[in-house]
């Protein structure tokens, strides 16, 4: 299959959304950008078009998907008994970073939408491409991060042509995400509700409109059952070599590359700017030394960039877990299975 890598420049974008939305209403798959990541689009409501998704990634098919939507309008139109929890945070941060879990209303969605469960995640994009092709199609879209299940996501359309290239006919590609994680997903059926996968909208953010909220929820439900959010049962955003955190102390870092260079081993550091000297194999930087902000948008294209090299460990510097920092740790830590260097 020959994939099309189609420009957006502002000007005959129009026509693109309306060809990638055409692909969406004959059943096939298009990648686009938010201002997350890169997403993988099927028609949410087309079975066979969203098993495709899951044959494309490699992706398990008990992981639920997040249904994209063009206005905030549509959360009735797609949820059963929308709670008043709901539409405070759709006006609050929609369109945005945020996925709310909902109830499904019966018969909407493609079975392997939900996986299996009653509820869907919900979110409204923001970013001109998602929107645009959103609202050329008229379509809930159904669109995990539009990558190789298990490896980081894509924050540019190289990325997504690197994993996707001859999967899918269309890219849409936008440059750079912004943000450059996932969505926060808040699961507003628990009570209170529960922060499923931090992003960029924190629980101190969402407390402010909704009020307690259980921000520890992650792992509650992410053993043996069906997770009810992306992101909480696999390991996931990993490179091909092995991923060990270490905490952003110069001295530290040299040690373990010494170290690690003593046993034969070819290290590539991912790390704030700033750590360039610590005599790794390769240096790739993810923005500045205590701004998490700056790390969360260039950490995935980082632990990408280490699949261009042959080395043998990957060293990923941590940052502080305040705001979003906690979202850019708990990607790290999926990244890295946990592991801290040395062990």
């Amino acid at each position: 299959m020959e994939t099309v890598m189609a420009q957006l420049t502002g000007e005959g974008d129009q026509s693109k959304f309306a060809d990638a939305a055409d692909i969406l209403l004959n059943g096939g798959l298009v990648a686009f950008p938010t201002e997350t990541v890169y997403g993988l689009g099927a028609d949410a409501t087309n079975e066979e078009a969203v098993r495709d998704i899951y044959r494309a990634k490699g992706r398990p098919s008990d992981n639920p998907l997040i249904v994209h939507i063009g206005t905030a309008g549509e959360l009735e139109r797609y949820a059963e008994d929308v709670p008043e929890t709901a539409k405070k945070c759709a006006e609050a941060f929609w369109p945005g970073p945020l996925t709310l879990i909902v109830t499904a209303k019966p018969g909407v969605f493609a079975p392997s939408v939900t996986a299996g469960l009653d509820t869907v995640g919900l979110r409204m994009p923001d970013h001109p491409a998602a929107l645009g092709l959103l609202r050329a199609s008229g379509l809930p879209v159904a669109a995990p991060s539009a990558n190789t299940s298990g490896k980081p996501s894509p924050t540019h359309a190289e990325h997504v042509a690197a994993d996707m290239g001859g999967k899918i006919p269309y890219i849409l590609d936008g440059g750079a995400t912004g943000i450059g994680i996932e969505s926060t997903v808040l699961d507003l059926t628990s009570r209170p509700p529960a922060i499923l996968r931090p992003g960029a909208v924190t629980a101190d953010m969402l407390r402010p409109v909704i009020g307690e909220v259980n921000h520890s929820a992650e792992a509650a439900d992410a053993g043996e059952n069906a997770p009810r959010s992306p992101g909480m049962k696999y390991t996931h955003y990993s490179p091909e070599a092995p991923v060990w955190m270490i905490g952003p102390d110069a001295g530290r870092i040299i040690n373990a590359v010494s170290q690690l260079h003593s046993e034969g081993k070819k290290v590539a550091l991912v790390a704030p700017e700033g750590f360039g000297a610590s005599g790794a194999d390769w240096y790739f930087p993810t923005g500045r030394l205590n701004d998490p902000v700056s790390v969360s948008a260039e950490l995935y294209a980082s632990l990408r960039a280490c699949d261009g090299t042959d080395a043998d460990i990957v060293l990923a510097v941590t940052v502080d877990d305040d705001g979003i920092g906690g979202a850019v740790m708990n990607r790290l830590n999926k990244a890295a299975g946990g592991r801290r260097y040395p062990g």
